[in-house]
């Protein structure tokens, strides 16, 4: 099945009423969500689905292939009004075997530009589900991960709005669009964004993965790079971040977009987690560690670290001297000999999942070793946690640039997947950033960011209240 076209020019769309004539100030709005099948970009679209469904009680229908519905479970039996659209994976990708549902699943040979255009030549069958009577009711708005922007043409498509989610920063957002539209070549070095007021520049190795990975000419990346495009004709554009932390470059999207719909919705934290979870036994052994004196020390939901890493890490956590929390994904890398023998009382190493909500927001943990995923930085932005840099791939490197920077509340301690810090330098700024001193001007800087990120999501708060326009928009124009 090929979609109906390789390009992202729409046709015209007319808002009228016929889509949604079925629809009163009694029956909510119907909201398509489409996500890009990946943890860091799932979980922040369903919470943000979730809080229109809970606020507002919008209808919210998921699509999702039959390997990926175990993830939206824990989201359809907290949201009442949910139900997922579940169609088969698209058979006709030369390089997709069906398996290859989820961005940890894609074979080595196969690209992120492969899944996003797979998943394009499900629009005919999205369009014969809305139009059909399998539908109960009428869509009002698709709304969908930025990296699927050909979701507009959709849209137009349905006769209806498109908000694109993104579920990475506005600095991001900014970069990405310059580089999509000046697309520099290997030899470029350093990249600058002329477009934003500050011009900031980086080496070409720091470019998001998915600019370095692009291939002129090439069916998926073309497609790919036409649906990042697509992105800036959405009628809206919701944004997990919050005005205090980026305000500079949420300004800079609405005056390139030229209009005002371009919402901070932020810090949107996992609905799944609280304080109260158990998980792994950390918060319980937290509690046993003196305030502020936890290094906490993970990469995120995708990344495999590998043997080297872990050996600089440990020995620099040993040397160090420090109380610490290692996360490691699975698979997991063995440990050095007797390293956890040798840290009894003073560490945990949990293999697997966390509670990273929990953990961050324990008072015994005072720094935060991170790649700098987004989903990551807001979590420890809103539990007021100072953080060690450590980007290593995807977007992760323009955002450590913001918090290092631009905002200060990080110090950088290594960059890139390949990168081996030394353990001894490692070692000494782990404990400095969990003592008294050299790190209190930026812990300072970090509780405020705290502050301001609680005020953003209160009622009243600049979040708040650009959510609340959001929604109170789509009721507007569904009635």
């Amino acid at each position: 099945m090929e979609p109906t076209s390789n390009t992202m020019s729409a046709p015209p769309t007319t808002f009228s009423s016929s889509s949604s004539s079925s629809s009163s100030s009694s029956s909510p709005p119907h909201i398509l969500v489409i996500p890009l099948p990946a943890q860091g970009h799932l979980l922040p679209l369903l919470d943000f689905a979730h809080l229109l469904s809970l606020r507002h009680g919008f209808s919210i229908t998921v699509l999702t292939t039959p390997l990926n519905l175990p993830l939206l479970r824990p989201f359809l039996s907290s949201t009442p009004s949910a139900s997922p659209l579940v169609l088969p994976f698209p058979d006709s990708h030369p390089s997709l075997p069906s398996h290859a549902q989820h961005v940890r699943r894609l074979p080595h040979h196969s690209s992120i530009a492969a899944l996003i255009r797979a998943l394009s030549f499900l629009q005919p069958q999205i369009l014969t589900w809305a139009r059909s009577g399998s539908n109960p009711k009428p869509v009002s708005l698709v709304l969908s991960d930025f990296f699927l922007g050909w979701t507009h043409r959709l849209a137009a498509e349905l006769g209806v709005r498109h908000v694109v989610f993104y579920s990475s920063g506005a600095f991001t957002i900014a970069a990405f669009d310059y580089i999509w539209d000046n697309m520099p070549p290997e030899s470029t070095d350093p990249i600058t964004l002329s477009s934003l007021h500050s011009s900031p520049s980086f080496p070409y190795a720091h470019l998001p993965s998915i600019f370095r990975r692009y291939v002129a000419r090439d069916p998926d990346w073309e497609f790919t790079r036409e649906s990042f495009l697509a992105n800036r004709e959405s009628w809206g554009a919701a944004i997990n971040t919050f005005d205090a932390f980026e305000g500079e470059f949420l300004a800079h999207l609405r005056e390139s977009y030229g209009h005002d719909r371009v919402w901070a919705v932020g810090p949107l934290l996992r609905a799944s987690e609280s304080p109260e979870v158990d998980g792994a036994a950390a918060p319980a052994w937290l509690s046993t560690c003196p305030p502020r004196s936890v290094a906490y020390v993970c990469f995120g939901s995708q990344y495999t670290i590998p043997e080297a890493q872990v050996r600089a890490i440990a020995a620099a956590l040993e040397l160090g001297g420090v109380r610490f929390v290692w996360v490691m994904n699975e698979p997991v890398v063995t440990l050095p000999d007797g390293f956890e023998e040798r840290t009894k009382g003073r560490g945990l190493v949990i293999r697997g999942w966390a509670p990273q909500v929990a953990i961050l927001s324990h008072d015994s943990v005072g720094s935060f070793m991170t790649h700098c995923g987004w989903n990551s930085v807001l979590e420890a932005v809103a539990s007021g946690t100072a953080m060690l840099a450590w980007p290593m791939q995807a977007d992760q490197f323009l955002t450590a640039r913001l918090l290092v920077e631009e905002l200060g509340v990080a110090v950088r301690v290594a960059e890139g997947a390949g990168s081996v810090p030394d353990h001894g330098e490692l070692g000494r700024v782990l404990a400095e950033s969990v003592a008294e001193g050299k790190w209190d001007e930026l812990r300072r800087r970090a509780e405020k960011m705290k502050r301001r990120a609680k005020e953003a999501v209160e009622e009243g708060g600049s979040s708040f209240k650009d959510f609340e326009e959001l929604a109170r928009t789509i009721s507007e124009f569904t009635v």
